[in-house]
């Protein structure tokens, strides 16, 4: 009945959305009118807010950073290897292998890991969250163009890539708040219950607009490489992070908990869109986000039998 609890509001705002735009009671353009609202807006600031509300001095352990991101990149090689020389037989390009691998490797934690951790932890380990996810994007997607870059991608540019990294709205604001909060810079108590209001709608928003997204998408012919990667992505990778962190860097139960409940997030869309710029993988990638979507209901399920 707790995971119940946990997992039923969380999948009918995302149900939610998937049926209004399935049904066209919303339209795309709506849709993105939304999305642009909550990504643009509500997040930012529901990240702010609660970096700089955050104690720095408990988010930050460099064995939780250790026990997330040492799975996440063996992961990533894992998947590389298997898509370079099992799925391709080795005739695959690198760009081709290092799409998959950010397949079976990258989390969508802010739009499902987050509600999830929040309603099975509680809010006061949110700063943990941020402070692992602020390297999220900038490690898995610079290791992938990297991996790709011998081989010749059409309109990439290294600067470019960099100037949208930094000014991505999750990694800004999570920046702007760690920098605030470290430096204390005062934040009023009327602008703090202002930021508060306009971040209440954040994740309802993010899940009622992922719900409606997937609605867009479809699982393509190569549904198998998509199973493939989400298999590494709902099942291998949690798995390596609760051995990790539980064995290895003996972590407490309740960090072990975030941490792997960060791992069994669905892959997040911006890997799909990183396969689009790399023109590789898209339609696996593009499956991949879907499948995993619909399959983490069942794996956040498992680990949260296993962890509470």
């Amino acid at each position: 009945m707790t995971i119940i609890s946990i997992i039923f509001p969380l999948l009918c705002m995302v149900l939610l959305g998937y049926w209004v735009t399935h049904f066209q009671f919303f339209s795309k353009s709506q849709i993105g009118g939304i999305s642009k609202f909550a990504f643009n807006l509500c997040i930012p600031v529901f990240l702010f807010l609660n970096m700089y509300l955050a104690h720095l001095e408990k988010s930050f352990d460099i064995n939780m950073l250790a026990a997330f991101y040492l799975p996440v990149l063996g992961i990533y090689l894992l998947g590389f290897l298997f898509n370079r020389y099992l799925m391709e037989r080795g005739r695959g390009t690198g760009a081709g292998s290092s799409v998959f691998a950010l397949g079976c490797s990258y989390s969508n934690t802010i739009l499902i890991g987050l509600p999830v951790i929040i309603a099975a932890l509680g809010e006061q380990m949110m700063g943990s969250v941020f402070a692992i996810i602020t390297f999220h994007s900038a490690i898995l997607f610079a290791l992938t163009f990297l991996l790709a870059a011998r081989h010749s991608i059409d309109g990439f540019s290294w600067r470019t890539f960099g100037r949208t990294l930094v000014i991505n709205p999750v990694v800004l604001s999570i920046t702007a708040g760690l920098v605030c909060n470290a430096i204390g810079v005062p934040v009023h108590r009327e602008l703090i219950a202002a930021l508060t209001l306009i971040s209440e709608p954040a994740l309802a928003c993010a899940l009622f607009v992922l719900g409606a997204n997937l609605s867009f998408y479809r699982i393509g012919d190569n549904w198998l490489a998509s199973m493939f990667a989400s298999i590494f992505k709902l099942l291998l990778l949690p798995a390596l992070v609760y051995l990790c962190g539980n064995y290895l860097l003996a972590l407490n139960h309740q960090q072990v908990s975030l941490v792997v409940l960060m791992s069994a997030s669905p892959l997040g869309v911006n890997a799909y869109l990183v396969a689009t710029q790399l023109k590789s993988q898209q339609s696996t990638l593009a499956s991949t986000v879907v499948l995993s979507t619909i399959l983490s209901v069942f794996s956040f399920s498992f680990w949260l039998w296993v962890l509470l």
